[in-house]
């Protein structure tokens, strides 16, 4: 069984930072695509940035230049750095994978996520 599990959310005023971690554990093979996706209350869940196994990444445009994903496939953990923070970046920021438990197939998973609060 694949676990998924965030960490690093909490409250921060606008302007500031907050870095996410998600860890991956259990049955791996290997971890295609990672990617983390937030919603906000009321919202659709929303797609914030993703990075392959390689490192290319790519990002909503409502966080370029601000977010950073990056990952440490020895870990079969990702990461989130946010600056910058805006009110409107409030949400519960979910974790997804594509995982490997074997060499032919794949199942997607996501975490429980992981609140994010920015005041103003």
């Amino acid at each position: 069984q694949v676990q998924l599990v965030e960490s690093g959310g909490g409250l921060v005023q606008a302007g500031g930072s907050l870095r996410l971690s998600c860890a991956a554990s259990g049955s791996i093979f290997r971890i295609d695509a990672m990617a983390w996706y937030r919603q906000a209350p009321g919202n659709e869940r929303e797609l914030v940035a993703t990075i392959t196994h390689s490192g290319t990444t790519n990002y909503a445009d409502s966080v370029k230049g601000r977010f950073t994903v990056s990952r440490d496939n020895a870990k079969n953990t990702v990461y989130l750095q946010m600056n910058s923070l805006k009110p409107e970046d409030t949400a519960v920021y979910y974790c997804n994978a594509e995982i490997y438990s074997n060499w032919y197939a794949s199942m997607n998973y996501w975490g429980e996520g992981t609140l994010v609060t920015v005041s103003s």
